[in-house]
């Protein structure tokens, strides 16, 4: 299995601090140790701390190339969303707004996987998850089949903005503010009336929740679909009502 190693570590001879990456593939776990420890035994001069940082270059890179890029490549700019995965403590929070619901799950954006897992353990079904990037959505099926339930959870690679949420009544996203202010006018537009939206990390800019868990970074909104829509509907009557100004 591949794996990165990073390590920052002080060379007390060159009295440098440096930061040293290497791909493991199937290695000893005292076999990088021992590289380190003997690396810190060296005087490290100029050319040698020009290789270390070109090889941690590298290793960045290629995991940039090989994992993150493939699912941004046509994607713009501001629709990109980087790869966070969502804490224990945010996955909770999502889980405490969806209480007392049923049905199936749709998660947009779905990552390596673990919010849809979490909702199949607590019994939405079916539980699906939609995400661009290819090797997350294998990394999430292996978490499904790690956990023993990749029969029954489901990992798609589809463009959320393709996908037809008009029979979906529980949603959860993950997403940057700048794909959440486009998103809610698909959610408002092809949602059922009875759906409730799950926001972690960043609520929607334009939408009143009916419910916050958690605090800081970990806080999650939840919003009904049908409040939501009276809600933008009681806006534009009075927006209409406003600029028409007083009867004569």
């Amino acid at each position: 299995m591949l794996s990165l190693q990073c390590k920052i570590m002080t060379n007390t001879k060159a009295n440098t601090t440096i930061s040293f990456c290497t791909f493991l593939t199937g290695m000893d776990d005292d076999t990088p140790n021992e590289a380190f420890a003997d690396l810190n035994t060296r005087p490290l001069g100029g050319w040698g701390v020009a290789q270390i940082a070109a090889g941690t270059g590298l290793a960045v890179y290629a995991m940039w190339v090989g994992i993150l890029q493939p699912g941004f490549r046509k994607v713009p700019l501001r629709l990109q969303v980087p790869y966070i995965p969502a804490s224990k403590a945010q996955v909770n929070n999502v889980m405490t707004l969806l209480r007392g619901r049923k049905g199936g799950l749709v998660d947009l954006g779905s990552g390596d996987g673990r919010i849809v897992l979490e909702a199949h353990q607590h019994g939405f079904s079916p539980a699906v998850g939609y995400e661009l990037n290819p090797w997350l959505v294998q990394l999430a099926r292996f978490h499904a089949w790690r956990a023993g339930h990749h029969e029954k959870v489901s990992y798609r690679r589809e463009d959320l903005w393709k996908v037809d949420l008009t029979k979906c009544k529980n949603i959860t996203v993950f997403l940057a503010p700048s794909v959440l202010s486009l998103l809610q006018e698909k959610l408002q537009a092809e949602l059922p009336e009875d759906a409730l939206v799950v926001a972690g990390r960043f609520p929607f800019p334009d939408w009143t929740p009916c419910r916050i868990e958690g605090c800081g970074v970990d806080r999650a909104w939840a919003y009904s679909m049908e409040a939501q829509r009276q809600h933008t509907l009681k806006k534009t009557d009075e927006s209409v009502a406003t600029s028409s100004g007083p009867e004569k």
